[in-house]
């Protein structure tokens, strides 16, 4: 596993829901909890319109210290982009979307067959109907192209510049994807991320024996200023990009989408893909320049902490 991401590993078998990587069939005889699924997840679609911005760490050139954010070379050189309009997800997929999602297709979705404490918390963590589904990157791919598929629509996983563009505002020079660029937890009515005392909290309400580690629903705090909620935390957000720690040197101008083939292996021999967002929120952590990566298929770990938002790539709103 990369950089900044501690997975425990556990002695696990997981079973996918689906062994292939095509969506599953479109669902039948429930038209009309499909099309009302449909009109919720369109109502929650934000419109980015495309345009030009330097993505990468501008720490260095734009930050008023002139030093770089992220200490990993991974995150530079700063590179020109060019993006066309899309539209995305203003939340993460909820465990009640996702659950919805599995309804309509008949699949029970992810057997789980670990030790009694590690079940405990990830059937704990899926089981809040408004806080994040947890998923590996074949299963948020599968959700996103299933979309496409019931809604004639080109969803699809974010790439990771369109995610780095929304979550800097259409390309600002803001640092953290918040309402106003800043990180701030445990102060009260100013606070705009979450802190341990807002999980451990959230934790005793739902009774839940999460603690410091249970998700929160999307909206806990305000959205960045294109209202887009929850990019700085909460969850590892799974993206389309294959990772390759030099991509950026050779990133092209025009809508990148990432190695056209595996490039990067973890310490466990196995290619990954690129992961935005962060786990938890806190200073110095959830920031719009920092990479991370994941096997795709969370081998020997549950994707406790990894979920997803999709993207419509139409040069269009969505109506």
């Amino acid at each position: 596993m990369n950089k900044k991401l501690l997975l425990l590993p556990l002695s696990i078998f997981l079973l996918a829901a689906c062994d292939d990587n095509s969506p599953p069939a479109s669902p039948k005889n429930n038209d009309a909890e499909l099309e009302k699924y449909i009109q919720q997840i369109k109502s929650n679609l934000i419109f980015v319109q495309g345009g030009e911005f330097q993505m990468g760490d501008f720490g260095e050139k734009y930050a008023k210290e002139h030093l770089p954010y992220d200490e990993n070379s991974d995150s530079k050189p700063l590179h020109k982009v060019e993006l066309t309009s899309y539209s995305i997800e203003k939340f993460k997929v909820s465990n009640a979307e996702y659950k919805e999602y599995l309804t309509l297709n008949n699949m029970k979705g992810r057997a789980i067959n670990t030790g009694p404490r590690e079940k405990k918390r990830w059937e704990e963590k899926n089981s809040i109907p408004d806080t994040p589904s947890h998923v590996d990157w074949n299963e948020a791919d599968k959700y996103c192209h299933w979309l496409a598929e019931v809604t004639k629509l080109p969803f699809s996983l974010p790439t990771e510049a369109q995610w780095e563009y929304a979550a800097r505002s259409r390309g600002e020079f803001v640092i953290a994807p918040t309402n106003d660029g800043t990180i701030r937890a445990d102060e009260g009515d100013k606070s705009n991320v979450a802190s341990e005392n807002d999980t451990e909290a959230y934790s005793k309400k739902m009774g839940t024996s999460l603690g410091i580690y249970s998700p929160l629903p999307g909206n806990f705090y305000p959205p960045n200023p294109l209202g887009i909620y929850d990019m700085s935390g909460n969850g590892y957000e799974w993206v389309k990009d294959w990772y390759d720690p030099d991509y950026y040197q050779k990133s092209p101008l025009k809508d990148p989408q990432g190695p056209e083939k595996p490039i990067f292996k973890d310490p466990d021999g196995h290619f990954t893909k690129v992961l935005r967002a962060q786990d938890y929120s806190g200073p110095g952590r959830g920031l719009t320049v920092v990479r991370f990566n994941a096997d795709p298929e969370s081998r020997d770990y549950l994707p406790t902490d990894k979920t997803v938002r999709c993207v419509v790539n139409s040069p269009q709103p969505v109506k």
